[in-house]
């Protein structure tokens, strides 16, 4: 007799589903990319979060980021259900050049790659974009828009951070469900675009 799983509140997935699709949530140091996961997840995520101490107070650069405690030590984990056939496996990776061996081996199978960047910390993403341009995972940008920020407008930031023409550029806001996900549909219909 086969084993068939319960729902159990969304933990399991359905027996419908044929595709899931390996999705990174990359940026710098403190964007966002833990908050993200946290609102898109349909499960509980799973997270590696530290508390920060004074080891690495001359390494992360907290200007710009009052009040950040905690650090991604590893990875954030999340799973988003799109229909009956397709779900999203979200992987948020480090933002600190220290966990940069840490994305070797997340870049395996995933199809691409949303990148959040603050539009007031545009130069903290130049590494982030090399190392996802060096794997070959093609992108989208997603700008965090923090509330207590200036607006720059999307061609300032797409000129800044020298994107082609095709590359997908959306504002949202990591703490609201509706934004977020709208910047995971922009990736996906431009992943969707890059295989017609």
């Amino acid at each position: 007799m086969a084993f068939k799983p319960v729902l159990d509140d969304g933990v399991y997935l359905r027996e419908s589903v044929q595709t899931a699709a390996k999705i990174l949530v990359v940026g710098h140091f403190a964007v966002g990319k833990t908050t993200f996961i946290g609102t898109m997840s349909e499960i509980p995520p799973l997270r590696t979060e530290e508390v920060m101490t004074q080891a690495g107070e001359g390494i992360d650069d907290l200007k710009g980021t009052p009040g950040k405690t905690t650090t991604t030590v590893a990875m954030d984990f999340g799973r988003l259900t799109l229909s009956d056939r397709l779900v999203l496996y979200l992987f948020g990776t480090p933002g600190q050049q220290r966990f940069v061996q840490v994305w070797e081996d997340m870049t395996r199978g995933a199809l691409g790659a949303l990148v959040l960047v603050d539009p007031e910390r545009l130069e903290e993403s130049f590494p982030v974009m090399d190392l996802v341009e060096h794997y070959g995972i093609p992108y989208a940008i997603a700008v965090n828009r923090f509330d207590d920020r200036p607006n720059h407008g999307d061609q300032e930031i797409r000129e800044a951070l020298d994107l082609l023409p095709e590359t997908p550029l959306v504002n949202c806001d990591a703490r609201d469900q509706r934004s977020s996900a709208n910047a995971l549909i922009s990736l996906v219909r431009y992943l969707q675009s890059r295989l017609n």
